[in-house]
């Protein structure tokens, strides 16, 4: 019945699938009568052989400063939401009493039996006061479920948890979108009809002509007809006019997206001799 502890022993406890990472109670404060703070928990002792827990190892700096002390697991009440462990009728007495288990590194049958020594007058009843009849060769931790029997103290409570899926969004930026302008360049042509003038000099022949009068001046040297000529020339010139407008904008599309996990959940497994449970 080698006892050993569970940080040296089970290093990847945490991670283990049988269900021993749920009770990490390393740390937790202890409690004795009257909401009185004895100390914290610093490490378990395990049964080697069948891996249960026999005892919760307690520093007791709040109580007796620098004394470590073995709490028997069937006398703590553990609450896991506050974090703490009720040590049933654990007193100072009690505990100036205990061997101090400081780094001890083998836990004998002698040391348990002081440890016990301590806690039995506290657990014992009028119809019971003595533990069945052992020794260290027979000796069994079963023999004492008051001490050891955690599973079979009055007010115990086991959880049973289960995973469930929880479903969050996070927003991330996927990508971004820049809209800009260029300048092209194309030739272009354009129609524009013009008027230009011209002189059409026409020459007639009279056919009644009047002779006229001597001595009239009919001859007139450097007399000169005038005509103004015109043309139209095309005026080509560019504007910026607005083609078409652009407009940018956002809209938001939604879907579901569907997710699916494996997930855990604890089942009650009862093991029974007799007819020791009462349906309700």
């Amino acid at each position: 019945m080698a006892l050993v502890k569970l940080k040296q022993s089970y290093a990847d406890y945490r991670n283990d699938s049988s269900g021993i990472d749920d009770l990490n109670i390393n740390n937790f404060d202890v409690y004795a009568g009257a909401n009185e703070k004895v100390g914290s928990v610093k490490d378990i002792l395990v049964d080697e052989q069948t891996g249960k827990f026999r005892y919760f190892i307690v520093d007791t700096g709040i109580w007796i400063f620098g004394k470590k002390v073995l709490l028997p697991v069937g006398l703590a009440d553990v609450h896991y939401t506050e974090k703490r462990i009720y040590a049933k009728g654990l007193t100072r007495e009690q505990v100036e009493n205990l061997p101090n288990f400081d780094d001890l590194e083998t836990v004998d049958y002698d040391y348990e039996e002081q440890v016990r020594g301590v806690y039995r007058p506290a657990v014992a009843t009028p119809a019971k006061t003595q533990p069945a009849a052992y020794d260290r060769n027979t000796y069994k931790h079963e023999q004492e479920p008051s001490l050891y029997n955690i599973n079979e103290q009055d007010g115990q409570t086991l959880k049973l948890y289960e995973e469930r899926l929880v479903a969050s969004k996070q927003r991330r930026k996927t990508g971004e979108v820049a809209i800009g302008k260029h300048v092209e360049t194309q030739t272009a042509s354009v129609a524009v009809p013009v008027e230009k003038e011209r002189v059409v000099i026409e020459r007639t022949s009279p056919t009644n002509a009047t002779p006229t009068r001597p001595g009239e001046a009919t001859f007139r040297e450097g007399e000169v007809a005038r005509m103004d000529i015109y043309e139209e020339t095309p005026d080509i010139r560019k504007e910026a006019v607005v083609r078409e407008e652009v407009r940018v904008k956002k809209v938001v599309e939604q879907e579901t997206v569907q997710a699916q996990e494996t997930v855990r959940r604890e089942e009650l497994d009862i093991d029974t001799q007799g007819r020791p449970i009462a349906e309700k």
